[in-house]
C-alpha cells in the first residue's frame, strides 16, 4: 500500500501528474456544484452519465493550455486558468440561486444598466458553501507552497500537449454525440439554458452562448423587409377578434398602470400572523367593478422586470438571453402603448424612484414614445427615503402626485413600485407584520415588503378617490414576475403547509395578479388563462383602439377566440388542460404526471409545443432583426427619439406650459397634493 502511495506521489510530482490532479479536483467541485447549487432536472441513466462526464472535455482542454508552457510557467498558467473558471462557476451559482438561469454574454454586456443597488442582493444570496468551488485551487496552491508536490521544470515532449488537446476534442465529440442522441436539436431548438449545461457543461455553454450572441448581432445587420412575411402570416392566422361587449368601455379615460414589483398571485387573500398580508389589493381584486384574472402568468426571462415592461408595452416577448430593453431599446423601432395612445391624444409618463439608466429606461422610453420619465432625479432625496432598488413606495407614490396632477388628460401613467424587491429588506419602523417562519431568509421577509406595498397602494387609491380621478380613470394592476424563485421549494412548501413543492407546483406558482379596475366596469374574477403578452391587446380593446394592423403576439384576454396557451420564455407552457415543465407533461387540473400520452394527447401536446416554439421564435426574430423598422401600421407615425427629452429642467418647463390644459390642477382649482395622506414615518415632522 505504501509503495502505491509512493508511486502516486512521484506521479503527482511530474508536470503531467499535477495536471491530472488538477483535472480530478476541478471535476469533483463541478459535479458538487451541479448537484447542490443548480436544479438541472437530470432524469435517467444517460443524463446522469452526461452530467458526470461533461466537465471532463473542457477541463482537459482549458487546463491543457498550461501544458504547452515551459518550466514554472506551466504551473502558474494552470492555476490562473483554474482561478478564472472557478470565478465563472461561482458567479453562475449566485445568479442561478435567484434567477434559475445562467449568465449570458448579453446579460453581462448590459450589467452597467442594472448594476445600481446590487450589492445588498449579492450579499444576501451568498452561502458559505459557495466558496467550496475555490477549494481545489487552495489545495493545489498549498501543495506547491509547502512542497508536498514539487515543481517539475523538465520540458515535456511536444507530442504530449498535442495529444491532450486532441483527446479533449475527441471527448467533447463523444459528449456531443451522446447528448444529441438523447435530445435531438439540442443546439438548435433549445430555449432553456439548463439543457445546455446539463448535457454539455458550463464551459461549453459559454461557447454556445457566445456563438448565439454573435449570430443574433449578424441577424440584425442582414435583416430586410422580406423577413416579416412569416411573422405577418402567423399574426394574421392567430388573430383573436376582441370582445365587442368590452370594446371602448374605457375610451377617453386616464390609464394608470400600477407595476406591482415581484408580486405573486398567492398573496391575494393570503393570511399570516392572523392578518391579511394585502387587504387593500384583496379588496380591489374582489370588487364588482374590477376585472380580475386568477390564471394570469408572468412570462419573463432573464430580463425580469424589463421583460415584463416590454410585453406590457409592445406585446413582444423578452429575449432568451439578457434584456431587450438593454440590448435593443436604444436602437430598435417599436410600436408601443405610449406612442399608440399618444397619437390618440394621450399624454404618457412613466414614474420610477430609481436612476433613469436602470434597465436602459432613459433610452428605451424614447423609443416607446413616452412624453415624460419621472425618475429619481425628480424626487427629494434623503437617506431614509430609499431602500434596495429605489424610493420606498409610500414616499414615491405620494411625491408622484405633484407630477400626475400636472399631466394633461387623458393620460397614460405607469407607476413602478420597488420596495417589494429581493432581498425584501424593510426597516423596523415600516414593518407591520411578522416575517414568516420557514427559516429561509429570502422567503421570510417577503410578506413584510408585500404588506408595505399594499399599504402604499391603499394610500394611492384613496388619493384618486379624494381628487375624483377614480371616476375618469382605468387603473391596471399587474405583477411583473415571481418574488420567490423555484430554488426555495422547501420554504414555499412550508408557506402552504405542504409536504413537498414539485416542478408542477412551481409552474403554477408563476401566477401573478392582473386586474383592471374602473368605475362602472362589469367586473368579476375571470378564469381565462393568459399572460403578460396579452395585456396590450386587452387594454387596447377596452380603450377602443383598433390594433388589428399591429404586430402583437398576445390577444385580448376577454376574446372568445383567445387561445389560452401561456408560453414561458424557456419553451414550457400552461393551458387549462396541460402543463409542460422541461420534458414532462402534467394535467393542469390535477397536477398528475402524464407518463404515457395517448396518440391523441401526443398530437395535441406536439401541436401546443410547436405553437409555443413558433411564437417565441418569431417574436425573437422581430426584436433581434429590428423588423418593425420595415413595418408601418395604418395610421401610426414612426417614433422619432429626438422628439423626447427627460432632462428635469426641460420636463418642468413643458409641464408649466400645459398648466391650463385639462389637468387635475386646473379642474380642482389648485394643487391636490395636500389631499394625499400617508402614514410613512419618514415624512412625519
Amino acid at each position: 500500500m505504501n509503495a502505491f502511495f509512493q508511486k502516486l506521489r512521484q506521479f503527482f510530482n511530474t508536470k503531467l501528474g499535477f495536471f491530472v490532479l488538477a483535472i480530478g479536483l476541478f471535476w469533483l467541485k463541478t459535479v458538487y456544484a451541479y448537484y447542490t447549487k443548480f436544479n438541472l432536472g437530470v432524469k435517467g441513466s444517460m443524463q446522469t452519465f452526461l452530467l458526470l462526464f461533461n466537465p471532463i472535455p473542457t477541463t482537459v482542454l482549458l487546463l491543457g493550455i498550461a501544458i504547452y508552457m515551459k518550466g514554472r510557467k506551466s504551473y502558474i498558467y494552470l492555476l490562473i486558468i483554474d482561478a478564472i473558471t472557478s470565478i465563472w462557476l461561482f458567479a453562475n451559482i449566485l445568479y442561478y440561486r435567484e434567477f434559475s438561469d445562467f449568465l449570458t454574454m448579453t446579460l453581462m454586456k448590459g450589467s452597467s444598466s442594472v448594476g445600481n443597488n446590487l450589492g445588498k442582493s449579492i450579499l444576501g444570496i451568498i452561502e458559505p458553501t459557495d466558496f467550496l468551488v475555490f477549494l481545489d485551487l487552495v489545495i493545489l496552491i498549498l501543495l506547491l507552497a509547502f512542497k508536498v508536490i514539487k515543481v517539475d521544470v523538465r520540458k515535456l515532449n511536444w507530442k504530449i500537449p498535442a495529444i491532450i488537446t486532441a483527446l479533449s476534442a475527441l471527448l467533447f465529440g463523444v459528449n456531443l454525440t451522446l447528448a444529441q442522441a438523447d435530445r435531438s436539436g439540442l443546439l438548435t431548438r433549445t430555449f432553456d439554458n439548463n439543457y445546455i449545461v446539463k448535457y454539455l457543461g458550463l464551459n461549453s455553454y459559454v461557447v454556445y452562448d457566445g456563438v448565439k450572441t454573435a449570430k443574433t448581432q449578424a441577424v440584425k445587420a442582414n435583416a430586410n423587409s422580406s423577413d416579416l412575411k412569416s411573422v405577418k402570416k402567423y399574426i394574421k392566422a392567430n388573430y383573436a377578434a376582441p370582445n365587442v361587449e368590452y370594446s371602448g368601455v374605457a375610451k377617453g379615460k386616464n390609464v394608470f398602470i400600477i407595476h406591482l414589483e415581484s408580486f405573486q398571485q398567492f398573496l391575494i387573500d393570503y393570511k399570516w400572523d392572523g392578518q391579511e398580508v394585502t387587504p387593500n389589493i384583496n379588496k380591489i381584486y374582489h370588487e364588482n367593478n374590477t376585472l380580475s384574472f386568477d390564471n394570469f402568468f408572468h412570462q419573463v426571462g432573464q430580463g425580469k422586470t424589463a421583460d415584463a415592461e416590454l410585453m406590457l408595452e409592445t406585446s413582444l416577448f423578452g429575449l432568451p438571453e439578457g434584456s431587450a430593453m438593454v440590448t435593443d431599446g436604444t436602437t430598435n423601432t417599436f410600436q408601443a402603448a405610449p406612442a399608440i395612445l399618444g397619437q390618440k391624444g394621450y399624454t404618457s409618463a412613466s414614474f420610477h424612484g430609481d436612476v433613469p439608466s436602470f434597465w436602459n429606461r432613459d433610452n428605451t422610453y424614447k423609443s416607446w414614445g413616452y412624453d415624460y420619465f419621472f425618475s429619481s432625479e425628480y424626487y427629494k432625496k434623503k437617506k431614509d427615503y430609499e431602500i434596495g432598488y429605489g424610493m420606498k413606495d409610500k414616499i414615491f407614490l405620494k411625491d408622484s402626485a405633484q407630477y400626475i396632477e400636472q399631466l394633461p388628460q387623458p393620460f397614460y401613467a405607469k407607476m413602478i413600485t420597488v420596495t417589494n424587491h429581493y432581498p425584501y429588506l424593510l426597516d423596523k419602523q415600516n414593518q407591520s407584520i411578522e416575517p414568516t417562519d420557514t427559516g429561509d431568509n429570502t422567503v421570510d421577509g417577503y410578506v413584510q415588503t408585500a404588506k408595505y406595498l399594499d399599504q402604499s397602494i391603499g394610500e394611492f387609491m384613496n388619493w384618486l378617490k379624494e381628487t375624483g380621478l377614480d371616476k375618469n380613470s382605468m387603473v391596471v394592476f399587474y405583477g411583473d414576475h415571481y418574488g420567490i424563485s423555484g430554488n426555495h421549494k422547501e420554504a414555499v412548501a412550508k408557506l402552504f403547509d405542504k409536504k413537498e413543492f414539485d416542478d408542477f407546483d412551481n409552474a403554477q406558482f408563476q401566477k401573478v395578479p392582473f386586474m383592471v379596475h374602473m368605475d362602472g366596469l362589469k367586473g368579476g374574477v375571470n378564469h381565462t388563462y393568459g399572460g403578460e403578452i396579452d395585456v396590450l391587446p386587452t387594454l387596447m380593446n377596452l380603450l377602443g383602439v383598433n390594433d388589428k394592423d399591429y404586430i402583437q403576439f398576445g390577444s385580448d384576454l376577454l376574446s372568445k377566440e383567445h387561445k389560452q396557451i401561456v408560453a414561458f420564455r424557456n419553451g414550457d407552457f400552461v393551458t387549462p388542460e396541460y402543463t409542460k415543465v422541461g420534458s414532462s407533461f402534467y394535467y393542469t387540473k390535477t397536477g398528475k404526471l402524464i407518463k404515457k400520452p395517448t396518440k391523441k394527447q401526443q398530437k395535441i401536446l406536439d401541436g401546443i409545443s410547436n405553437h409555443v416554439t413558433t411564437e417565441l421564435s418569431l417574436s425573437d426574430k422581430v426584436v433581434t432583426g429590428d423588423l418593425l423598422r420595415f413595418f408601418n401600421p395604418k395610421g401610426f407615425e414612426k417614433v422619432d427619439k429626438k422628439d423626447y427629452s427627460y432632462k428635469k429642467s426641460t420636463a418642468l418647463k413643458k409641464l408649466k406650459k400645459t398648466k391650463n390644459k385639462n389637468t387635475l390642477i386646473e379642474k380642482s382649482g389648485g394643487s391636490t397634493v395636500d389631499k394625499y395622506k400617508t402614514d410613512a414615518p419618514e415624512l412625519k415632522e
